[in-house]
């Protein structure tokens, strides 16, 4: 039986998730631009394109069954079993099929001479898809501070084997072994807290049961899958892979701050909203707080490194990535502008709104796709990504209007999640302006960065400070409810 969901819960286990990603944050600053210093752009761009395949089959794969086992009134044993074996019969399939089919492939993908990689990276599908049931136990019972540890393991583990093996010379194979090493980590302490063990049970109808509810949440995950990753498969194919290492390396790095906290919130929010679903009153407010306080937490980065793009790629990635400034500037700012929209998928999926969800995440696919297609096809890289930040703008205000619609949310609500935003963007401008008009009285680009970092964190917090002083209230309230009901229950 789940747990009881409230604020408090809600917001404990946020902190969990984002402790998580925080944990492994400081490690990928580090290890992205060391990888980046010792590999080259086209090393970068083969992985890259080579998972974007695999991660693209395994969603598939998975046919969105982990979701539906989350909202599940109870754990049904025999539907777990089922599940299981059927994800690994599907992911042992699709391996099979990439590991003949991989030339074939990778010449589709841009990338020709990917073939062998692709025929080592087929087994991760099966590595990712055989730890769906125990992930789906675990966020059933609201037990996300057992995953977050497992995270913050493996990805730590991952990073460090690939640095070493990068110093050592093994070129791209560091990457290869990065993936392997953090998926084989979490997938066996995903089953040791979970305590699932798979047994041979298996029952068709409760697969198809669950399939007929999963298939618009499957729908809808695959169509955000091409949104993220056809502009890698787009400029491989059209601009050759030294550009798609370019942007792999900059959309690894600007990718850092959602990782640390969208991939975070998202995990956390959906079982949490599908729990309020008859109290739309309670999940409404859920929704403005959830959606302020990653706003509040993620926009200034964002925005921020958008502003220090320049410097930031010479003094991260050196001198042989310089000229790949914009696209991280480009990228940090396409990320920023949905920055409100991070709690919107998992609202929409926890109230039952599968549906509505899938169409717009298809007609977000299709016009990503195409706008980045046509302007890599008509220009280069740089209005590829001018051409993202376009797309991304209209989503915002697309999703926006879909929860409006799917839950009568009030307006007075989106525009208080969205001004967090706006004093980020504020902050922004002002380091930008300054960086331009007064960067050559401190030439040194870390100079420039640590003069950056200060003046937007010191603006953005008094802004915060005065614009968003009755959610800083709200916060402390909640942390101070949680210590106090720790200290009264040290056992709990």
């Amino acid at each position: 039986m789940s747990p009881a969901v409230n604020a408090k819960s809600v917001t404990r286990n946020v902190g969990w998730s984002v402790l998580s990603k925080t944990g492994t944050f400081g490690l990928k600053f580090v290890t992205v631009p060391i990888l980046a210093r010792i590999l080259s752009p086209e090393e970068f761009g083969a992985v890259a394109v080579a998972l974007a395949l695999v991660q693209f089959l395994a969603m598939i794969g998975g046919a969105g069954f982990a979701s539906g086992l989350v909202i599940q009134p109870d754990e049904d044993m025999e539907t777990l079993h089922s599940v299981f074996w059927t994800n690994l019969a599907i992911s042992l399939g699709m391996a099979l099929f990439v590991f003949l089919s991989a030339d074939q492939l990778a010449a589709l993908l841009g990338a020709p001479d990917a073939g062998d990689l692709l025929r080592i990276m087929s087994p991760l599908i099966p590595l990712q898809l055989t730890g769906d049931v125990a992930y789906a136990l675990l966020a059933r019972r609201m037990q996300f501070s057992k995953d977050a540890l497992w995270s913050m393991v493996s990805e730590a583990a991952g990073a460090l084997i690939a640095v070493g093996l990068a110093l050592l010379g093994f070129g791209v194979w560091a990457l290869v072994a990065q993936l392997f090493s953090s998926a084989l980590i979490r997938l066996a302490g995903l089953y040791a807290v979970s305590r699932y063990m798979p047994r041979f049970v298996l029952r068709p109808r409760k697969v198809l049961d669950l399939g007929r509810f999963s298939m618009s949440m499957m729908g809808s995950e695959i169509a955000n899958f091409i949104t993220f990753q056809s502009p890698m498969v787009i400029i491989s194919r059209y601009l050759g892979l030294s550009d798609a290492g370019a942007y792999s390396a900059a959309n690894r790095f600007a990718s850092i701050p959602n990782q640390v906290v969208l991939s975070a919130v998202m995990g956390v929010l959906f079982p949490a909203f599908s729990s309020m679903m008859q109290d739309r009153e309670r999940r409404l407010q859920a929704l403005v707080l959830s959606t302020q306080v990653t706003t509040v937490l993620l926009a200034p980065m964002m925005f921020g490194l958008w502003a220090l793009a320049k410097p930031g790629m010479l003094v991260l990635f050196g001198p042989q990535w310089a000229h790949a400034w914009p696209v991280l500037a480009l990228l940090s700012l396409s990320k920023g502008i949905l920055t409100p929209c991070s709690t919107y998928i998992p609202y929409l999926k926890g109230i039952g709104r599968g549906g509505m969800l899938f169409w717009w995440a298809v007609i977000r696919a299709v016009a990503t796709t195409g706008a980045v297609a046509y302007a890599a096809i008509h220009g280069g890289l740089t209005d590829a990504m001018l051409a993202l930040c376009f797309v991304n703008a209209i989503v915002l205000i697309g999703y926006s209007w879909v929860v409006h619609q799917a839950d009568r949310a009030p307006l007075t609500g989106f525009l208080i999640t969205g001004r967090p935003m706006v004093s980020a963007i504020a902050m922004a401008l002002v380091v930008r302006y300054l960086l331009n008009e007064y960067g050559h009285l401190v030439p040194n680009p870390i100079l420039q960065l640590v003069v950056g970092i200060g003046i937007g964190g010191l603006l953005y917090c008094a802004l915060t400070l005065l614009l968003e002083r009755r959610l800083l209230r709200k916060m402390t309230e909640l942390f101070r409810k949680r210590t106090r009901a720790s200290t009264q229950s040290p056992g709990s």
